[in-house]
């Protein structure tokens, strides 16, 4: 076996969505989108002959506290495989160490067991202070159909989507880049209103152009009397659609859409061959004083799955310099609530 950097995209992608679990965080495209934004991208397969057994891509991320590498969503491979999984850790941690990196923080596209855990502890890996990427996500099977998905779905989903279809809300699809201005102007609105940090227009572009080229993404418009309600940014890859951002307008919150957007999106997937689609972050349904609580019922109105990934680990590199970040970015997590 032997492990070296990647540079034929198609042969990349055919061997991730081979993996039923896998989804957009390891795709080719996820390492243009960071490539775009300057940031240095590993891009590694492990080969047995000509065969891929293992991959994983990882962004080189830099901060005042010191430089790291981030996988989330990998390395994709046969977890049970004792030697690939140790071959893999080590590449990772000398190409972490290529890379000047303090510690490289891995999310992997497992769950949260026992075993998940003592598995990383194994590898030399210890929790991370703080998450990377989504790790409690809502899941629907979309090889159930419509009717049955409607069925499974909360009282008040079916409801509103009875409401949206009597006020003649409409949905309109777009795989225009030049569309994420406008999503980016709503995005402004929802930030304000529920109190985040939104992203900026460029980064935006940059992620909807890293997929367009591919045709793994689509811009989904619900609109009431021409005026815009909601919009979703979706991602298709492999096995998954997710549900990557989501905005609405004012109005929105008068004639909700949301519903609707998502019934089409799956629909899309369902025609693609995709069998799941991801809602991605929810709260704890316990968790009712969460800023994002309450879209995290929205979610859970649709009868999604919870998911919960293995939580993010560090291979640490740089010890004395890897404890001040440690207590950095614990101190941001709890004023964060994250």
């Amino acid at each position: 076996m032997k492990i070296i950097d990647a540079t034929d995209q198609k042969q990349w992608d055919d061997f991730i969505t081979s993996h039923e679990e896998a989804n957009f965080l390891q795709s080719w495209a996820w390492g243009d989108f960071h490539e775009s934004r300057n940031k240095k991208v590993v891009r590694r397969i492990a080969l047995k002959g000509e065969k891929i057994v293992a991959a994983y891509v990882g962004q080189v991320e830099t901060a005042r506290r010191g430089t790291y590498m981030a996988i989330a969503g990998g390395p994709i491979m046969d977890w049970s495989d004792d030697k690939l999984r140790q071959a893999i850790f080590d590449d990772i941690k000398e190409q972490g160490k290529a890379n000047k990196c303090v510690f490289v923080r891995i999310r992997p596209q497992i769950t949260e067991t026992p075993k998940n855990r003592e598995l990383f502890k194994q590898l030399g890996a210890k929790p991370a202070p703080i998450y990377l990427s989504v790790e409690y996500a809502g899941v629907l099977n979309l090889e159930k159909s419509e009717d049955e998905i409607l069925a499974g779905a909360a009282q008040r989903l079916r409801r509103a989507l009875r409401k949206a279809q009597k006020n003649n809300i409409t949905v309109e699809v777009s795989t225009n880049p030049k569309d994420i201005k406008k999503f980016y102007q709503i995005e402004l609105e929802t930030a304000k209103r529920h109190d985040f940090v939104e992203f900026s227009e460029s980064f935006l572009q940059k992620q909807f152009n890293a997929f367009h080229k591919y045709d793994e993404v689509k811009l989904y418009t619900a609109k009431y009397e021409g005026e815009i309600l909601a919009q979703n940014f979706m991602i298709f890859y492999g096995n998954e659609a997710s549900y990557h951002y989501g905005v609405s307008t004012q109005l929105g919150t008068k004639y909700s859409g949301a519903p609707l957007l998502h019934m089409q999106a799956m629909r899309d997937a369902r025609e693609r061959g995709i069998k799941r689609y991801n809602f991605w972050g929810i709260t704890a349904e316990d968790d009712t004083k969460h800023r994002f609580y309450g879209v995290s019922q929205f979610k859970r109105g649709f009868g999604v799955e919870e998911l919960i990934y293995l939580h993010a680990h560090d291979l640490v590199l740089k010890p004395s310099l890897y404890a001040l970040d440690y207590a950095f970015e614990k101190v941001r997590a709890k004023i964060r609530h994250v």
